[in-house]
């Protein structure tokens, strides 16, 4: 069943915006056919801000990761990706993304497991039951990175 329209791909990450195994993970999909790549920073909440109000932050720290992600994105996907700032919380952030824009794919990256908290949190299943095809993209560890 071929398609005219691209399929709108949207890629979900914070820390590991500007990964290889991201980077491999949206060329590899950019290969297989038509598309288009959004993605999408939950400007995620710290110190106090977690337990005050994670809404109430500026979004410094997720504009910084979508001005260093974008162009390695775009290079890796041989065209424009859109970049937005969402929720805090990256459920939320997706599901309102999908609702508002229509994805018909996503792609998460995450941390290793044993230090990602969207791991921990079950993401990656939680996102399953939107009804999308899920891709999990985990970024590996640097042998030198301390521990």
């Amino acid at each position: 069943m071929e398609s005219s329209t691209p399929t709108r791909v949207l890629v979900v990450a914070h820390r590991t915006a500007a990964t290889p195994a991201l980077l491999d993970a949206v060329r590899e999909r950019a290969a297989r056919g038509p598309c288009t790549f959004t993605l999408l920073v939950p400007n995620a909440a710290h110190g106090l801000h977690r337990l005050v109000d994670a809404e109430d932050q500026d979004q410094e720290l997720a504009d910084a990761v979508l001005a260093l992600a974008l162009p390695l994105l775009e290079q890796a996907a041989g065209a424009h990706v859109e970049g937005l700032i969402g929720d805090p919380e990256p459920l939320n952030a997706v599901q309102d993304a999908v609702n508002l824009r229509g994805f018909d794919e996503i792609i998460i990256s995450t941390l290793p497991a044993r230090v990602s908290r969207w791991l921990h949190l079950d993401l990656p299943s939680k996102l399953n039951g939107l009804g999308l095809p899920v891709t999990t993209v985990t970024a590996t560890e640097r042998a030198s990175a301390p521990a």
